[in-house]
């Protein structure tokens, strides 16, 4: 299975959800790679802050990298797809290689709106690949605020699905990643590690029922 996580505006949390997301899935016994799709190399970053990784990291932010990308995930259970914000080519081709693309949005306009490109990329995609998934995660959350409430609304007008588990803003996102750390090594017993263990289990239950990460799966799209 390839996961993507795409969004043309920076900063919503698509390389924290990517590599926290590869680290469930790798604790969990499976055999996971992580492929930096964005020039910045966020995630290559972080890698090199450590001796070793629970998963593969690679880089491929180019933009024909859904061939290689589909053949490097044959080696894999699962492929997790770290996208590039401005890169309207390299994200198409992200989109491509994919079986589901989520899209991270924050409680606030801009993300939503920056999100429309992408969604045109994944309807388009659809029309040749019909099996593609794709869902909006609110990523970035403060609380119980209003905005907080407001966005789910927002989002679901684009006609995509909203995934349930929200990702608030944590300060131990941040001091993990500055780190070299999964947030399951720096806070293991956090509501941090906690919503990502949540949102990995609602993405694979949306796209394979049958597939179980210690629980038994059901379907948890809004």
């Amino acid at each position: 299975m390839i996961i993507s996580f795409l969004n043309q505006k920076g900063g919503v949390g698509k390389t924290t959800l990517s590599i926290n997301v590869a680290a469930y899935l790798a604790g969990q016994g499976r055999k996971v790679l992580l492929i930096d799709a964005d020039k910045q190399g966020s995630s290559n970053t972080w890698a090199s802050l450590r001796e070793d990784s629970p998963f593969q990291v690679i880089s491929l932010a180019r933009e024909n990298m859904a061939k290689d990308a589909l053949k490097l995930a044959t080696e894999f259970e699962y492929t997790i797809i770290d996208g590039p914000p401005h890169a309207e080519t390299i994200a198409r081709s992200c989109i491509v290689a994919s079986d589901f693309v989520v899209l991270p949005i924050e409680p606030s306009g801009l993300s939503t709106w920056a999100s429309d490109l992408t969604v045109r990329q994944v309807r388009d995609a659809q029309i040749i690949k019909e099996n593609l998934k794709c869902g909006f995660v609110v990523s970035r959350k403060i609380g119980k605020t209003v905005i907080g409430r407001e966005i789910r609304t927002m989002a679901g007008e684009a006609g995509i699905p909203v995934l349930k588990t929200d990702i608030e803003q944590r300060v131990s996102y941040a001091e993990s990643m500055t780190m070299g750390k999964t947030i399951f090594e720096w806070a293991p017993t956090s509501p941090a590690s906690n919503d990502i263990k949540q949102l990995t289990k609602e993405i694979i239950s949306y796209v394979e029922e049958d597939v179980q990460l210690g629980t038994e799966a059901e379907p948890a799209i809004a």
